[in-house]
């Protein structure tokens, strides 16, 4: 199995406390520390408000980071799960990544899907189209950056944008342009995207839906000719280690604290649900066991999300020490 990690950016309330002055400091720190530790790439979310709630606290623009980390790693691969099509033309949306690529020396993935965050479309002044507006949305920019990273040029005419010879020099140095990753499990859509355009795919959920949407992916595979193993099955998961049951709720204690003042008491328990039951918070020898048994149903990457990741590196330190040996 493969493995990514994100990097806290404030969007998920993972720089709470920190000064502002030190966040691109706590930033590239992890982002360094992956790069030489056994990481093969880092992530960054592509938002503009918090969630679950929109607050005052920051968060970091997906694309900026993009360069900044291109510019401070040598190694791992730099990838946004996932970038909003929406909140980008497409065309502008592949100069700036194949400008981030250029920089990284051939080391970023592009991220692609249609978006959900109405607040945050909303208050950006981007309206907020129904699902089947953003889903055609985003199969028209998926081929206008299909066009531009294997050609170096777009000629598109759609419903949402127009390209009439556009040029996308210099191009990517990496074989094929940049690896693209339609992330979203839409059965009827979404999946029937990726089977055209994927390289990977990011669809997480209960092990019954991973394997079911998998199984959809390999029949679009097949009626458009492809074969399926051609795309990467990969999933997130929120992380977070322990010895012992005694030591998780200690952590879970401090994540309630850290969020509490911003969100409030209903929200902030809504916050913690993401963490409670989920595959990767456990000790290290229970979330290897899971990992385990959705690689066995084909899960090839895995991207963890630490949500102390800024404060403590030791869920992550465990996840090095005694998780991934298990699974790489």
């Amino acid at each position: 199995m493969r493995f990514g990690m994100f990097i806290p950016q404030g969007w998920r309330h993972d720089l709470v406390g920190i000064d502002p002055a030190e966040h691109w400091a706590v930033m590239r720190g992890l982002a360094e520390r992956a790069d030489a530790g056994p990481w093969e790439s880092i992530w960054v979310y592509d938002h503009f408000h918090t969630v679950p709630a929109p607050t005052d606290q920051a968060t970091h623009e997906a694309w900026a980071l993009m360069s900044a980390f291109a510019a401070t790693t040598s190694r791992v691969r730099l990838g946004q799960m996932c970038t909003c099509l929406g909140y980008r033309n497409p065309g502008v949306l592949a100069k700036t990544a194949l400008t981030a690529d250029l920089i990284s020396g051939g080391r970023v993935e592009l991220g692609i899907g249609a978006g959900w965050y109405e607040h945050e479309w909303r208050a950006y002044g981007f309206g907020f189209p129904d699902a089947p507006t953003r889903l055609r949305m985003l199969r028209e920019g998926v081929e206008v950056l299909h066009q531009a990273f294997t050609t170096g040029r777009a000629d598109f005419s759609g419903e949402f944008s127009d390209f009439d010879g556009a040029i996308f020099e210099p191009r990517s140095t990496q074989p094929g342009g940049l690896p693209i990753w339609v992330a979203g499990g839409g059965e009827k859509v979404t999946l029937k995207i990726a089977a055209k355009y994927a390289d990977y795919t990011n669809f997480s959920g209960p092990l019954e839906d991973f394997v079911h949407k998998s199984a959809v992916l390999d029949a679009h595979c097949a009626a458009l000719g492809r074969d399926p193993q051609e795309i990467t099955r990969s999933a997130n998961f929120n992380l977070l280690l322990a010895e012992d049951e005694a030591e998780l709720g200690d952590k879970l204690a401090v994540l309630r604290e850290r969020v509490l003042p911003h969100l409030g008491g209903e929200t902030t328990e809504r916050f913690l649900d993401d963490y409670r039951g989920t595959p990767g918070v456990g000790t290290p020898e229970q979330v290897a066991e899971r990992l385990a048994e959705r690689a066995a149903h084909g899960l090839a990457y895995t991207i963890v999300y630490s949500p102390e990741a800024a404060y403590d590196t030791r869920t992550l330190e465990l996840f090095e020490q005694r998780v991934m040996p298990e699974l790489g």
